[in-house]
């Protein structure tokens, strides 16, 4: 291991309670996708770096402009604006490999705060985690990658080649962040996204399609109901056929994804009929997520899905002749996988094993990332990072433990020899 990892692992270990504040500023944000705080937590990002002399490039992102392009991944809430940040720390040597950092700093609605211990901005830190919205998914993990660059920095302690930290939002509703990063010509010959992965390795993500499906009836007044069509009553028949089109799926998968009891979910998360009590409902609109399986085409999915939906309206008298339709809207993640031909996993598994003595299992999950973006624009990219189990949840939270723990395989990570796979 490079002999200059001594100093920056002191430093870190010096700022461990500057992460732990870090980490509490950050969560008291509530950078919830679409609202001005996701704006205002990438400038305040951007200021702390900043103070520390950190290069760093700072930009609008053209989010209409974007949004209208064929391979846009998505997105799901509207937004007024948005910001793209990437921090560097020049490497020595212009011919090295380069790594990149890669954290989103958006987040999901809290919910009904009264599930909740405490405020959902609380960063109240309690028997050694973080706690409040974010905290797992991912700030958590991002503090991680700002501490071990931070220590870098501080010390003078250059990586043979670049290293960079991206900031990126829009990762929970498709990933305008680092789509934009990337549109911005920023790349790295590897990419550590520190997402909660309990310290163990992803090197692979299934996809998921967001989908909306029209279920059309013949409103009636309630009372002369025969004289109407239930669309709530044409869902209950299209609803088996979804979750039958789950299990066959499921059958058989890749070996990655076998820890999962199911790989590749699709689920219905909203469902709205009808306009007044006590007339027929003439509509429903049902909305969900279709997983996609690993290295499968999305067109390949779309089809199959759709193909399920008209067999199941083939079958309905009603159904036939009014037959269901599917939208694909919001956050299209495709699947994606760290490709064979870089040893950037088995560099992430000794690295944590050397540090830690144990060695991360190397796995894939049924969830769409950024890692599908990056690795299509031809990055290598794995995700690695503290927490799981806790995102998307009241009293989410991370281990101070495992942020710091994933921080010090970070710095040995960018400090090894050829500072990338």
């Amino acid at each position: 291991m490079n002999h200059a990892v001594q100093p920056a692992l002191d430093a870190l270990r010096d700022a461990r309670a500057e992460a732990t504040r870090t980490l509490t500023d950050l969560i008291r944000i509530p950078s919830v996708g679409g609202t001005a705080a996701e704006s205002e937590i990438v400038h305040h990002v951007a200021a702390l770096l900043r103070a520390e002399g950190v290069d760093c490039d700072l930009w609008p992102v053209p989010v209409a402009e974007l949004a209208a392009r064929a391979d846009f991944p998505g997105m799901e809430v509207e937004r007024a604006e948005a910001w793209g940040l990437v921090a560097r720390i020049p490497g020595t040597d212009p011919g090295a490999r380069s790594l990149m950092f890669n954290g989103h700093l958006d987040v999901v609605p809290p919910g009904d705060p009264g599930t909740w211990t405490s405020s959902p901005w609380s960063g109240d830190i309690r028997d050694g985690h973080a706690y409040g919205r974010g905290a797992c998914d991912m700030k958590g993990g991002f503090v991680a990658a700002l501490q071990a660059l931070l220590a870098l920095h501080r010390t003078g302690t250059r990586p043979r080649g670049d290293l960079l930290l991206a900031a990126v939002i829009g990762e929970e509703d498709g990933g305008l962040g680092t789509y934009a990063t990337l549109d911005r010509g920023w790349r790295a010959d590897a990419c550590v996204i520190t997402e909660p992965t309990a310290l163990d390795v992803l090197a692979a993500n299934g996809g998921a399609l967001t989908f909306r499906l029209r279920v059309p009836g013949l409103a009636a007044h309630a009372c002369a109901r025969t004289s109407g069509v239930s669309a709530v009553e044409k869902f209950q028949l299209i609803f088996p056929v979804l979750r039958a089109l789950e299990a066959n799926r499921n059958r058989a998968v890749d070996p990655m994804m076998r820890r999962w009891d199911i790989a590749y979910p699709l689920e219905v998360g909203t469902v709205r009929a009808g306009d007044w009590a006590s007339t027929v409902p003439d509509l429903l609109v049902a909305e969900g997520r279709f997983g996609v399986a690993l290295d499968e085409p999305v067109e390949t999915a779309r089809t199959e899905f759709e193909r399920t939906v008209a067999e199941a309206c083939a079958g309905d008298p009603w159904l036939k002749e009014h037959p269901v339709t599917v939208e694909w809207w919001g956050g299209q993640f495709a699947s994606g996988r760290c490709p064979d031909g870089t040893d950037l996993v088995q560099r992430v598994v000794r690295t944590h094993e050397r540090i830690t003595g144990r060695a991360p299992a190397v796995v894939g999950a049924p969830y769409g990332s950024d890692l599908r973006l990056l690795t299509g624009a031809g990055v290598p990219a794995v995700q690695f990072g503290p927490g799981v189990g806790y995102g998307h949840c009241p009293d989410e939270r991370v281990s101070l433990d495992q942020v710091n723990a994933c921080a010090e395989t970070l710095v040995h990570l960018a400090l090894a020899e050829g500072d990338a796979p």
